[in-house]
């Protein structure tokens, strides 16, 4: 008898009590161990269904087809034919399998494609949106002028901005494609000019740096609410504009030594200040929730062109794209606002909720990357945000810091970060993403208040207890404190600093409202006020 699984005669036989049907033992075991039932009738079956047969020793016929060579080497062809056919179905069935593949890259590609196109289609129309949205804007300004009041700043009468849309809501039309394209081929124009770049022969050298001493100070805002919170300087013209308590800002002539103008019309400090590179343009920002545009006229005088009323908290930081068409304010109502400096309007308002409880973090501090894509914002939480201007997405987080980030610079190489806050200055690794380096003051109640790296970025500045140059260096080479001023204002406190061209000088701002300038003596400046 034969196994009703192999159809051959079994070694040890062995008999179902179920079924009574004949199987080989090691087939059928292993069949009961993996499926637990009749191979053949499909009945539920265990190991003591099985009955072991005792036979004779069973001497298996040699078949006819081995008995001769001609049948073995018939066996053998029959084999062979056997194996040709099984290869041939494989093949077959790996051809169907690659038209298969070819056709769902196909649709793939054709899905793809209509993507693309789609994608083309939604941009083409959000431009034209945004086109619109432009040509409305100047309608619902002027249908606004009626009902605004008009504001006098240095004698001259001056609108407000404030724009209007559908139910009272303020337009957001957005960064459009083009403007975008802008953006991208300045980024490209800027990252091939840094490629060549190289330190230009009129920078201050080292050794100089280190024989800096003062060599003037001025005092430029009131005595009643001293205190001069932000500096910036206009290197074509050796302007200063600094930012004070007092709620004004100020222009000094720094080659003449002579106070240009005071631009009053902030109700609250002023914390931050920003020439605009073309144009003879001023931003302030201030505490009392404000952003001013600030126009120069031929008599000298800044008339306040624009008036921004987007953020609810107070405006901790201004900063201007590259291209110098527009600029961006950072707030303490935990949003950054995107301008076109032309028109004074607030193309997108961006807000990140990812502070505790889901509310939003207060901005203190915020600048632009030397190239424009990428835009850096320090919180009140101590927290250093990396945003992707173009998405308006935040790309990364850097947090180390005590205390608010108070100031955000980056070099000119574009491959720096400093920040600034309560435990000091930390450099940040934009390659890598990753802090390589820090700076602590001795008294450690004071917080570290600004910081700036130079136009060529070989030095940075360093103020807050006192006023520091360190030689900028490589990641793993150290970065040398070259020259330590102390700060002269008696206040303990020295807020601002800012390089001046070729590093030739160092203007200084503190708490006792005194401008202040260091440098080498016989450099040409202004005399002691």
């Amino acid at each position: 008898m034969n196994c009703s699984i192999s159809g051959e005669v079994p070694d040890e036989p062995v008999v179902s009590k179920k079924s009574g049907l004949l199987f080989e033992k090691r087939l059928i075991e292993r069949h009961i161990s993996d499926y637990g039932k009749c191979p053949i009738t499909g009945e539920p079956h265990t190991m003591d269904d099985i009955v072991p047969i005792k036979t004779g020793k069973i001497v298996k016929p040699r078949p006819l087809t081995a008995a001769s060579i001609p049948g073995m080497l018939g066996m053998f062809q029959n084999e062979w034919d056997g194996l040709m056919l099984s290869n041939f179905a494989l093949e077959q069935q790996l051809h169907t399998a690659r038209q298969e593949l070819s056709h769902a890259l196909y649709q793939h590609d054709a899905a793809c494609r209509v993507i693309a196109r789609l994608k083309k289609e939604r941009d083409e129309a959000r431009a034209l949106l945004a086109q619109a949205d432009r040509q409305i804007m100047p309608m619902a300004a002027s249908a606004s002028v009626t009902s605004n009041a008009s504001v006098l700043t240095n004698g001259k009468r001056v609108i407000e901005s404030e724009d209007l849309g559908p139910g009272g809501k303020k337009l957001r039309p957005g960064i459009s494609s083009s403007i975008i394209t802008k953006l991208t081929d300045c980024n490209a124009t800027l990252s091939q000019q840094r490629k060549k770049r190289q330190i230009p022969p009129t920078l201050a050298p080292a050794d100089a740096l280190e024989r800096y001493t003062q060599l003037s100070s001025h005092p430029l805002h009131k005595t009643n609410k001293p205190g001069i919170v932000s500096i910036d300087i206009h290197y074509p013209k050796d302007v200063i504009a600094t930012g004070g308590v007092d709620s004004n800002a100020v222009l000094f002539d720094r080659s003449s030594g002579q106070l240009l103008s005071t631009l009053s019309g902030h109700s609250k400090k002023v914390t931050s200040v920003k020439f605009v590179a073309e144009g003879d343009q001023l931003l302030t920002c201030s505490a009392d929730k404000t952003v001013r545009l600030w126009q120069g006229s031929e008599d000298g005088n800044y008339d306040c062109r624009h008036i921004m009323k987007d953020h609810t908290a107070e405006v901790q930081a201004v900063t201007v794209h590259a291209t110098n068409d527009y600029f961006v304010t950072a707030s303490l109502d935990g949003t950054w606002c995107f301008y076109d400096i032309s028109s004074g309007l607030c193309l997108t308002q961006v807000a990140d909720n990812s502070g505790p409880e889901g509310r939003p973090e207060g901005y203190t501090s915020a600048a632009f990357h030397p190239d424009g894509l990428i835009l850096g914002t320090g919180t009140s939480e101590a927290l250093v945000k990396i945003w992707d201007v173009k998405s308006q997405a935040n790309v990364a987080k850097f947090d180390g810091h005590v205390g608010a980030v108070t100031a955000i610079s980056f070099s000119e190489n574009g491959y720096y970060l400093a920040t600034a806050a309560h435990d000091g200055v930390k450099l940040w690794d934009l390659r890598k993403l990753k802090n390589f380096r820090s700076f602590e003051f001795n008294d450690s109640d004071t917080p570290t208040n600004s910081v700036d790296f130079d136009h060529s970025g070989s030095y940075l500045a360093i103020a807050g207890a006192d006023i520091r140059i360190h030689q900028v260096a490589s990641v793993k080479a150290d970065w040398n404190c070259i020259k330590t001023f102390p700060d002269l204002s008696g206040t303990g406190k020295a807020t601002c600093v800012k390089f001046g061209p070729d590093a030739k000088y160092i203007a200084v701002g503190s708490m006792d409202r005194n401008l202040r300038f260091f440098g080498l003596p016989s450099d040409d400046g202004p005399s002691e006020s």
